[in-house]
C-alpha cells in the first residue's frame, strides 16, 4: 500500500499544469526574475508617456490614465526598484513624481478640478509614504501628511467637514455630489493603511488611533465576518451594498496586515486571511484565476491586490504563494509575445490590438512583489 501511495505521488508530480482556457491547453512554465523585469519594461514601453511623465490610458494613443491609478503604477516602479536595486527604476520613480507634479498642480490638494474624490487623494498618500520610506526624502512625507490632513479634517472653501464623520464614524467618499457622500470601502480601508504607514514613519500615536478607529468602523459596517466578503459601500443606516470588488478585498487585507505588523495582535492577521480566503474560494474561477471586471478603470484592481496579498504572504502565510504563482505563470504564458504585454484575464491570450493600461497592469504588478519559484 505504501508503495502504491509513493507511485501515485510520483505520477502526480509529473502531470503538467495547464492554462484554464480549453482553447489553449498548453504547458505553463514558471517565470523568472528576468521575466519580471521584461514584463514591467514592456508595460512602460507601451504606456509610459515620456513627455508627460505619467501613464497613458490606452496603448494606441496618448491621454493620461485616471489620477488614482497613476499612484498604483508608481508603486510598481518602486517595487521593481526594491526587487532589483536597479538605478534605472530609481530614476524613473523621480521622473514619475515630477510628471505627477506637472499634471496635478504640484499636489495642491485643494485643486478640486484634479482632486475631486477623497480616495483619489488617499491612494497617493499611501504611495508618497512608500516613496519616503525608500528614498528618505522628507518632501514625500510632507505631502503625505498634508494630504492626510486635507482628507481627515477638510479644507476651508472646499469641504470643511472633511471625509471623517465625527458623529457616525467612518470616512465619506467625496464632497461634490450626493452620490459621492456614501462611505465606501475604497476610502475607509486605504485610510487605515495610510494612517498605519504614517504611524510607522513618525511614531505619532494619533495616526495609530485613527487607523484603529476607522478599521473598527469598516469591519463593523463593511465586512462580512463570517466569510470575509467586503462590501462596496454603505449609505446612511441601511444595509451595506454587497457588491464585492477585488481592490476592496485587497485593502481590507492590507489594513489587517499593517495593524498586525504594528501591534502583533493576531485578530488583525486573522481578518486579513479571511478576506484573502474569500477571494480565493469565492471570487476566483474554477481554475483559481483572479477575478476581473470590465468597467471603467477596474482592470487595475488585481495590481492593487498584488501589493497586499504579497504583504500578507510576508507575514509567514505561504499558503497563498502557489496560488499567486499560478496566476503569474499563466498570465505571462498568455501574453502578447510581440509586445510582452499581459492581460487581466490570466487564463486566456492577451488581445493583440489596443489595450487599456488598467487591463495590462495586473501581471507585471504581481511579478514585482512575488518572488519566482526557485
Amino acid at each position: 500500500m505504501k508503495y502504491m501511495f509513493v507511485l501515485l505521488i510520483f505520477c502526480v508530480s509529473l502531470s503538467p499544469v495547464y492554462a484554464g482556457s480549453k482553447d489553449s491547453r498548453k504547458k505553463v512554465k514558471g517565470v523568472t526574475s528576468r521575466n519580471a523585469t521584461a514584463a514591467l519594461d514592456a508595460f512602460n514601453q507601451v504606456f509610459y508617456n515620456k513627455d508627460t511623465r505619467v501613464y497613458n490610458a490606452l496603448s494606441d494613443r496618448p491621454g493620461r490614465a485616471a489620477i488614482w491609478t497613476q499612484a498604483i503604477y508608481w508603486d510598481m516602479i518602486m517595487n521593481a526598484y526594491k526587487r532589483t536595486k536597479d538605478p534605472h527604476y530609481s530614476k524613473l520613480m523621480q521622473e514619475i513624481y515630477q510628471g505627477a507634479c506637472g499634471q496635478y498642480d504640484n499636489f495642491n490638494w485643494n485643486n478640486t478640478t484634479e482632486w475631486f474624490i477623497y480616495d483619489d487623494i488617499m491612494w497617493w498618500i499611501i504611495s508618497l509614504c512608500r516613496a519616503h520610506v525608500i528614498t528618505g526624502d522628507e518632501h514625500y512625507l510632507e505631502l503625505a501628511v498634508s494630504g492626510f490632513d486635507r482628507v481627515w479634517y477638510g479644507s476651508e472653501g472646499v469641504d470643511e467637514r472633511g471625509s471623517y464623520d465625527k458623529e457616525q464614524g467612518g470616512m465619506r467618499w467625496g464632497w461634490k455630489r450626493d452620490e459621492w457622500k456614501g462611505k465606501m470601502s475604497c476610502i475607509n480601508y486605504p485610510t487605515v493603511i495610510a494612517a498605519g504607514l504614517l504611524y510607522q514613519i513618525t511614531q505619532k500615536e494619533d495616526y495609530l488611533d485613527k487607523a484603529k478607529e476607522i478599521y473598527t468602523w469598516a469591519n463593523e459596517n463593511l465586512l462580512n465576518k463570517s466569510n470575509g466578503a467586503v462590501a462596496d459601500s454603505k449609505h446612511g443606516d441601511g444595509e451595506p451594498h454587497w457588491k464585492m470588488h477585488l481592490y476592496n478585498q485587497a485593502t481590507s487585507i492590507g489594513s489587517g496586515v499593517i495593524l498586525y505588523k504594528i501591534s502583533g495582535e493576531s485578530s488583525f492577521l486573522d481578518n486579513a486571511k479571511l478576506a484573502a480566503d474569500y477571494v480565493k474560494n469565492e471570487m476566483c474561477d474554477e481554475h483559481g484565476f483572479l477575478p476581473f471586471e470590465n468597467g471603467i478603470e477596474q482592470g487595475v484592481y488585481a495590481a492593487i491586490f498584488a501589493q497586499y496579498i504579497s504583504e500578507l504572504i510576508d507575514c509567514d502565510q505561504p499558503q497563498y504563494l502557489d496560488w499567486m504563482r499560478k496566476n503569474i505563470n499563466h498570465g505571462w504564458q498568455n501574453r502578447d509575445k510581440a509586445r510582452n504585454l499581459t492581460f487581466k484575464d490570466f487564463g486566456n491570450p492577451c488581445p493583440t490590438g489596443a489595450i487599456e493600461v488598467y487591463d495590462a497592469s495586473a501581471c507585471p504588478a504581481l511579478m514585482q512583489v512575488l518572488a519566482p519559484a526557485k
